[in-house]
Formats: C-alpha cells, structure tokens, sequence
C-alpha cells in the first residue's frame, strides 16, 4: 500500500500549501522501557512533518490508533520538535463513518479515486497540528 501512497504525497501535500522535501517509509524508533513507534510514510519540510498511517481496509481503531502515535510522536521522535506535527490516513476500503471520524479529529483523509489518490477533505480543510 505504501507503494501507491508514497508517490502522491509530494503532489498532494503541496496543493495543500505544505511542499514535500522528503518521503521517508517505514520509519521506525525505540526508547528504553520498551517503547516503539513505527511510521508507514514520514513527509517532511522545513517546517512540518505529516505521519501518514496507511491501510488497504482503514478502521476506527486504525485512526485511534494513529491519533494517539501523533501525540507522542515528539517523545520518540526529538529531532522534529521544532516542526508543526500534523496526521494523514489512508485507505483502500473505508469503514462505515471512518471517514468523518478522521477529518473531525483533524487528520487529511486519502482516498483511492479510479486510479488515482486524493484527499476527501475539503479544499478548505485545516488539519490539527499537534
């Protein structure tokens, strides 16, 4: 899935004012006391960081879950405190009201559309920055 989402982001994320320096994928860290975080695709600028979560079938517990990895993202991941921290779901199949679940909470929402990905937020959309 990373394969297909990977590519995208750059033009994506730079419609929406946030131009793409770096894609990273499957970035990983640990701390002490066991605790891990791993990121599916890591988009960076000079000024911000998108943790993209990614999903062939996206479910609540998916979002929830990448809600509660962009709050300690600064704890494992020091080197980007500096930068506005922002989310990103993406997925083939979308559960029931996932969809809206993620956008209130404040995370870009990607789609498949045809052969291509898009956002189903709107133009106006003002993702949390965390």
């Amino acid at each position: 899935m990373e394969d297909l989402v990977a590519p995208v982001c750059e033009t994506l994320f730079a419609e929406r004012g946030i131009p793409v320096h770096k894609v990273s994928r499957r970035v990983q860290a640990r701390l002490s006391g066991n605790r891990h975080m791993e990121i599916d695709l890591l988009v960076v600028n000079t000024d911000a960081v998108v943790l993209v979560e990614v999903k062939s079938r996206l479910t609540e517990g998916d979002v929830r879950e990448h809600l509660t990895r962009l709050a300690e993202f600064r704890d494992l991941f020091p080197e980007y405190a500096d930068k506005r921290i922002m989310g990103a779901v993406s997925g083939i199949v979308i559960e029931g009201n996932v969809e809206r679940f993620a956008m209130n909470a404040g995370l870009f929402v990607m789609i498949q559309s045809g052969e291509f990905m898009q956002f189903a937020n709107e133009p106006t959309f003002q993702p949390h920055v965390w």
